[in-house]
């Protein structure tokens, strides 16, 4: 179930949670009407049936701690739940509303087909970027993002080249969430670039933090040349351009 934990568009596993929060409450009934009644709280899955068996198998070998399921710990458990819920229908209020706003805009359309980038993370660069034309070359949207390098100096002596975050921050945020999103894709060049980068140490959180960022300042590169050169995102295609 991790990488469904992991995930920001896993609203049934929250539902799953709510109605089965603990391994008991699993285990508690047969395996045969356990699957009966979470057959409709999973929605449609690809062999509907084994998933909820291995869950049910799962749940008989549970080490953690049984917890009263009418107490208080259960009662917070599905409260933050249930948030998480109604935050995620708000978002699909906000993809509504941007596909209303800019669906039939050729930037919004081109922009969403960047793994990583939907309606929402489209609706923030183009509001943050206004027109990404306006800019001569990629360098200078980067400068504007503020995913340029800097570094102090001091007399003779350069200290360590860092990012600048003297842009704008909101896009570069923007930019950052899409990374993430588009590295946790089973297949795309952004991913591939972030495993590149974290390849001779990939246990190192700093070295994970300075690859997202790489992957976020790809990602705003590949949204302006998308844009400037009225060009549809094509899997891999920027390897062929050098970058």
């Amino acid at each position: 179930m991790e990488r469904y934990f992991h995930s920001s568009r896993s609203e049934w596993f929250c539902r799953f949670l709510l109605k089965f929060p603990t391994p008991h409450s699993i285990t508690g009934m047969r395996k045969q009407t356990f699957v009966k009644r979470a057959w409709h709280v999973v929605g449609r899955k690809v062999a509907k049936q084994r998933i909820l068996e291995e869950i049910y198998e799962t749940a008989e070998s549970s080490i953690g701690l049984p917890v009263d399921i009418h107490g208080p710990a259960i009662a917070t458990f599905k409260l933050q739940l249930q948030r998480y819920i109604d935050l995620t229908l708000q978002r699909s209020e906000l993809e509504a509303q941007a596909e209303d706003l800019l669906g039939s805009r050729e930037d919004y359309q081109r922009l969403v087909t960047i793994p990583g980038v939907g309606p929402i993370i489209a609706l923030m660069i183009l509001a943050e970027s206004g027109d990404l034309r306006r800019f001569r070359h990629y360098r200078q949207y980067l400068s504007f993002c503020g995913f340029n390098l800097s570094s102090i100096q001091s007399g003779i002596r350069q200290g360590q080249r860092h990012l600048s975050k003297r842009g704008n921050g909101r896009l570069r945020y923007a930019y950052w969430l899409a990374s993430v999103s588009a590295i946790r894709q089973r297949e795309n060049s952004l991913r591939r670039k972030y495993e590149r980068y974290i390849r001779q140490n990939p246990d190192n959180p700093d070295i994970k933090r300075k690859a997202r960022v790489a992957v976020a300042a790809k990602m705003a590169r590949i949204a302006h040349a998308l844009v400037k050169q009225n060009t549809d995102y094509r899997s891999f295609y920027e390897y062929g351009r050098g970058t």
